[in-house]
């Protein structure tokens, strides 16, 4: 719940927040954008008078229309917006994502003001979120308390004597807090996460997931690189670490500092790389109660299950296998009082947004500024609505989606999904080097995938939560553990399809594998991704390329291992899947040769899955769009022809500007290439070029039998 550094808003995973700029342009402006594409359709009779009806939905002043689009398409789409744009001082990135979120924030604000001030009845949902608002924004109450709502935590890590109850503290502490599958996101401070769905290795059958943590850093390379950089950050960190036990009030804060940051680089070097986490093939094992002791010494496990309420489970599903080996043995191997002052820090770090002032700004100094130079923390207000999803996201969502998402919206959009679930089936049918076995599969995958638009048809019960208006710190730790009562409630039960991941007001889209299911929740549904009023190329270009983008994630890299089940075997004929493997060989060396500093380049492999659901996800939707006019060619509008919008707005929705230390880090971690770099898509699109009349000996231009084509 701290400001540590967790990457941000991307599709399917995590989502780059970010901002497009608004506003008009002359007619001047729109002939010499005109004058540097091809040639425009001629606009008669009907198809004039839809152009003069409908806005273009493209921002035209965001863009650089002196810029060739085959030289550098990005700044051609974007280049003024580049110029004039300034990330926020709370921010560590902007773009077009940033928009459709300060949207959202406007009206959560709205939302929780009216409920803020209303009487509510006892144990209401509605009484909850005024209650928790208040707790969280009531700094001064926060400041008074000082460390005294932790302090029987910390004397709960202060009694433990020996190794058995060190398990049985580290086995209390294990929450719900990690997503593989749905995320990508694989932190947390705890030594372990769980997750809860059905297994890899298990159709039917739902496991709690075992994943490797409890690190302070992002990931294992910020402790183990010799880059200089991140031996300056691990610098940094080591004097946060004493500042925040000094601050905390922790006696010889120093010493303690030194052990723990010691035993963070062990327990770093015990991880499996970030490539591995992400390799579903490497992940799929499943461990009896028994192979735990086996498998596994150093923990007293029969202590640690008993304590994470899972001493009656009998599967797990170990995500990470060899961590669970390697920091098992960490436990018996390291001094108990390491492991304890690890346990306090640790406690203080992930709640320093609800505790004292000092330890609030000390966290966002390091896990802010230092790691993602931003430099101003958030107000306490909009951090207060941030919590509030976290921990009572359906009931804000309900609320959200009554209000702002309209039934004529989800039935706009649910169209457009079907549009292009179906374009995607009809490429795939016209495959040519795709055996008739593995298609049949590939195709029974797309008919079974079940969407969600704009929110759940069930809603989420927090009878079991209980909020004080008084204290912040309690709110977070129940909240925390209803949460993994929530989780841990699904094990042993059918796995259901339809659940949510998301709340409704997310500025986000995912697939979730093991469900062959889709989630577009509201928050995302909304300007500049889609408009209602605007031309259907840009909202083909714009969330028709998100839609298939998630589509496109059921047959990525990792996806693509998953049946219409969700069960992950293996569907592919050998000779269909080295296929496969070698455009997917082809788009990673694309990506390896971009590079945001010159001694940083974007990882091919790591960000690979992403980069093979944009290539196809973007072309379902311009096939979707085509197929939309119905056979009708389609309007030009401010001298852009259809597809040349298309084109256009996708790139603006990947507009990304984000500081130096943000962008190091989203790189070195992130499954997702950053946003510039995303718009680049295009390139293996043969539209793209006929559209931009783009040719050889133009930076960008891509031999025919060099553009992948996957699916």
């Amino acid at each position: 719940m701290s400001d540590r550094l967790i990457p941000a808003l991307l599709l399917s995973t995590t989502v780059l927040t970010g901002l497009s700029a608004c506003g008009d342009t002359t007619k001047d402006t729109v002939a010499t954008v005109s004058g540097n594409v091809a040639s425009a359709q001629t606009s008669t009779g009907q198809n004039a008078e839809q152009a003069n009806a409908m806005p273009i939905g493209i921002n035209l002043a965001a863009m650089s229309p002196k810029v060739k689009p085959g030289d550098d398409f990005y700044t051609y789409a974007n280049g003024e917006w580049m110029k004039t744009t300034e990330i926020p001082a709370d921010r560590s990135s902007t773009g077009a994502f940033l928009v459709a979120f300060q949207e959202t924030e406007k009206h959560k604000t709205s939302l929780i003001a009216e409920l803020v001030k209303a009487e509510h009845a006892a144990g209401s949902d509605e009484a909850r979120i005024a209650d928790f608002y208040k707790a969280f924004t009531d700094t001064a109450a926060i400041d008074a308390a000082g460390m005294k709502p932790m302090a029987a935590d910390l004397a709960r890590y202060q009694a433990i004597m020996d190794k058995q109850g060190l398990s049985a503290a580290l086995g209390a502490n294990l929450r719900a807090d990690v997503d593989p599958l749905n995320a990508t996101d694989f932190f947390t401070e705890n030594l372990f996460g769980i997750f809860v769905t059905q297994g890899l290795a298990t159709p039917g059958e739902v496991l709690p997931y075992f994943l490797q943590g409890g690190l302070g850093l992002p990931e294992r390379e910020y402790y183990l690189s010799d880059d200089p950089k991140m031996v300056e950050l691990r610098s940094a960190y080591r004097a946060y670490i004493e500042t925040l036990l000094t601050d905390a009030g922790i006696s010889d804060a120093a010493a303690r500092a030194e052990r723990i940051f010691a035993l963070e680089h062990k327990i770093a070097a015990a991880h499996a790389s970030r490539e591995d986490s992400e390799d579903f093939t490497k992940a799929s094992g499943v461990w009896s109660r028994a192979d735990f002791d086996a498998k596994a010494p150093g923990i007293d496990w029969t202590a640690f299950l008993a304590a994470a309420q899972l001493d009656k489970q009998g599967k797990f599903a170990a995500y990470h296998a060899s961590a669970i080996t390697n920091l098992s043995a960490l436990v018996a191997s390291e001094p108990l009082d390491a492991w304890k002052d690890w346990l306090v820090f640790h406690h203080i770090n992930s709640h320093a947004d609800v505790l004292p002032s000092n330890i609030d700004n000390a966290s966002f100094a390091f896990n802010g500024t230092k790691l993602s130079g931003t430099p101003e923390q958030r107000s306490r207000d909009k951090r207060a609505l941030s919590a509030l999803d976290e921990y009572l996201g359906d009931a804000v969502g309900r609320a959200y989606a009554e209000h702002y998402f309209p039934a004529s919206a989800k039935a706009e959009v649910s169209t457009m999904v079907d549009n292009i679930v179906t374009a995607f089936g009809k490429r795939v049918e016209k495959l040519e080097w795709m055996d008739p076995s593995t298609k049949k599969e590939a195709l029974a995958k797309v008919a079974t995938i079940a969407v969600g638009v704009g929110y759940p048809d069930k809603w989420r019960n927090y009878d079991a939560y209980t909020v004080l208006p008084t204290n912040a710190y309690a709110n977070a730790i129940n909240g925390e553990k209803v949460e993994y009562a929530h989780q841990l409630a699904k094990i042993g039960k059918p796995m259901d399809k339809g659940e949510w991941w998301m709340t409704p007001q997310v500025v986000n889209a995912v697939n979730l594998p093991v469900q062959n299911a889709l989630n577009f929740p509201a928050g995302i549904l909304q300007p500049p991704f889609f408009d209602a009023k605007a031309d259907a190329a840009y909202n083909y270009g714009a969330i028709g390329a998100v839609i298939g983008h998630e589509i496109s994630h059921s047959f990525d890299n990792n996806g693509a291992a998953f049946d219409s089940t969700g069960a992950m075997r293996n569907w592919w004929t050998p000779a269909d899947f080295a296929q496969f493997a070698k455009q997917g060989e082809a788009l990673a060396k694309q990506f390896d040769a971009y590079a945001p500093f010159p001694d940083l380049h974007v990882n091919g492999k790591l960000t690979l899955g992403e980069n093979i659901a944009d290539v196809a996800g973007l072309a379902a939707a311009l096939d979707a769009y085509h197929a939309s006019l119905n056979g009708k060619p389609a309007p030009v509008i401010d001298g852009f022809t259809g597809d040349q919008r298309f084109f256009i707005g996708f790139a603006q929705t990947w507009a990304t500007k984000m500081r130096d230390e943000a962008l190091r880090a989203r790189v070195a971690t992130d499954g997702h290439a950053p946003g510039m770099y995303r718009a680049l898509t295009v390139r293996n699109l043969d539209a793209w070029y006929t559209a931009f009349d783009v040719k050889p000996g133009d930076k960008l231009y891509l031999a025919p039998e060099e553009r992948v084509k996957i699916w």
